[in-house]
């Protein structure tokens, strides 16, 4: 308005309108675009009419869009300058936002790294390590700080070939388990993550490694106790075989002694003595012991077996079914051979299936009283001789038997029972365990 003003009281010759540019590059930086246009007009309005200068419509007109046009670029022109000001500050908080952002990560990251139990390494194309967490350190046997520098596959052989720099024109991303070494010459077996990775200073090697010896023991030390214990089962079933055999042999031997023809016959009496040896040695019973059975979690041990089977069961195009009733007490059991007696009982039912177009395992786990009962059902038609079952060296089977005997024999080194239960259209077997929560004297009845 002070403008206009000025404008109208000074003389008429001389044109004041350039001075509209300022309130216009004042507006530009608030309003929009059509405004900014209204306003350009109201201000060449203002502009025409103070100023003495003769309008005609050749001039005035061309003096008017003129006037328009000048007072419209300038606010546009401000309103663009403002609109630019405000990305680039919003783009600098951003920016500043990432910047931050990233510090936090590379910081969690360091102090994950450096907390982590597993020996986490980079190396670079030469194999010379670049970063070692403390568990590296620790893990390799070496000082604090010392890593750096050194070959990886010092420590790590296998990577010897990885790391070349020929190989490391291509990128790695895999898992292996090798065999590692310690500074002191110790070697251990080792789980080994790595991949391969370019960076603006070359290609660079990033390692994991988790010390595996342990758990390769105590898988080891698994094996052999069923091993052992399936050998006792098997040979004591063979020894109560023998013994039958040698019984029905004495018993014959005994009213053969009494025909005088044999009396004092050697050949007779050392057959005798043969018998009798054998059965002494039949006899030797090999002690059946529990004292691997503990409290097992048999929710984790169900779903380790669901990993197990389901490779073999969709190989076999076989639906599974798991009933699972949760939050189920712990069981007192061998865990090792408690798996082996579901895996076994799912290797006869996958057998039985195999041949069916719609062959379908169900897996139900509940509680009864204080006994948690597992069945393993299929629809594979169910088993011919049900009375063979668990019995060994059956004359007249297709197998041997050995697996539901060894199964029933497991299940009671720990106080479980297993039992056969016909389906119309399948088998069932029952598996009944004792919970960890009975005393302990009940686990071992």
């Amino acid at each position: 308005m002070a403008i206009a003003l000025l404008d109208w009281r000074v003389v008429g010759e001389i044109p004041l309108g350039f001075l509209y540019l300022l309130p216009m590059a004042m507006i530009g930086s608030v309003l929009s675009s059509w405004q900014i246009a209204l306003a350009a007009m109201f201000c060449t309005l203002l502009a025409e009419n103070f100023d003495d200068l003769a309008w005609s419509l050749r001039t005035g007109t061309t003096r008017d869009v003129l006037y328009a046009a000048a007072f419209t670029g300038v606010g546009l022109f401000v309103r663009e300058i403002n609109r630019n000001r405000k990305m680039t500050m919003e783009h600098l908080d951003e920016i500043e936002h990432q910047s931050e952002a990233r510090k936090e990560a590379e910081e969690q990251l360091r102090v994950l790294i450096e907390s982590s139990p597993a020996a986490i390494i980079t190396a670079d194309a030469n194999s010379a390590v670049l970063m070692a967490n403390e568990a590296a350190h620790r893990m390799l046997g070496v000082r604090q700080g010392e890593l750096q520098g050194r070959a990886i596959y010092r420590y790590l052989p296998s990577l010897r070939n990885i790391s070349s720099p020929d190989t490391l024109q291509q990128l790695f991303r895999t898992v292996m388990q090798a065999r590692a070494q310690r500074e002191d010459g110790e070697t251990f077996l080792a789980d080994i993550c790595f991949s391969t990775y370019r960076t603006n200073a070359g290609l660079r090697l990033a390692v994991m490694v988790l010390d595996a010896s342990e758990e390769f023991r105590t898988h080891e030390v698994s094996g052999l106790h069923q091993l052992m214990l399936g050998s006792r089962i098997v040979i004591g079933a063979m020894s109560h075989e023998i013994r039958n055999v040698c019984g029905a042999i004495t018993a014959v031997h005994q009213n053969l002694s009494r025909e005088p023809l044999l009396a004092g016959n050697q050949d007779f009496e050392a057959l005798g003595n043969l018998i009798s040896a054998l059965g002494s040695i039949a006899n030797f019973n090999l002690r059946q012991t529990a004292d691997q059975a503990t409290e097992v979690d048999l929710i984790a041990l169900l779903d380790e077996l669901r990993i197990i089977i389901s490779p073999s069961l969709s190989d076999e195009n076989i639906a599974t079914q798991w009933n699972v009733e949760p939050f189920l007490p712990l069981v007192w059991a061998d865990r090792s051979s408690l798996m082996q007696v579901f895996l076994n009982l799912i290797t006869n039912s996958i057998r039985a299936l195999s041949e069916h177009s719609a062959g379908t395992l169900r897996i139900n786990a509940r509680t009864e009283a204080n006994h948690i009962v597992i069945e393993v059902a299929d629809n594979g038609g169910g088993v011919k001789h049900p009375e063979h079952l668990f019995h060994p060296f059956q004359n007249g089977v297709a197998s041997t038997g050995l697996g539901l005997y060894l199964s029933r024999a497991f299940l009671h080194s720990f106080g479980g029972e297993i039992r056969y239960r016909s389906l119309p259209s399948g088998a069932c077997f029952v598996i009944s365990l004792n919970s960890a929560a009975m005393p302990t004297e009940v686990h071992n009845a």
